[in-house]
């Protein structure tokens, strides 16, 4: 059996497709946490302990047979390359509204 050591994340990316009714009650948790960064896709750094309660918190708003999220969990943001194609006006999607 493998040893595997605790990972400290200390970056990540939400990705969502829930339902219309729970919408809003998604973005208002990650927007607790995270830096809104284009429609249902928020990233940022965020604490273990914060990413801990941010899971909680979705789980209280979703019906897991029925939404999708997923959460990418990375070391810290120098571990990917981004490339955006298209409108690239934003630094963020800070000034992105629903």
């Amino acid at each position: 059996m493998l040893n595997k050591a605790k990972i400290n994340y200390n970056y990540a990316f939400v990705f969502y497709d829930v339902n219309e009714k729970r919408v809003q009650k998604v973005f208002k948790v990650c927007k607790k946490y995270l830096s809104h960064y284009q429609n249902s896709v928020f990233r940022g750094e965020i604490s273990p302990s914060k990413l801990i309660q941010l899971k909680k918190d979705l789980k209280v708003v979703i019906q897991e047979e029925e939404d999708f999220i997923c959460i990418i969990k990375l070391l810290n943001d120098n571990v990917f390359g981004e490339e955006v194609l298209g409108k690239k006006d934003r630094e963020n999607g800070e000034s992105l509204f629903l």
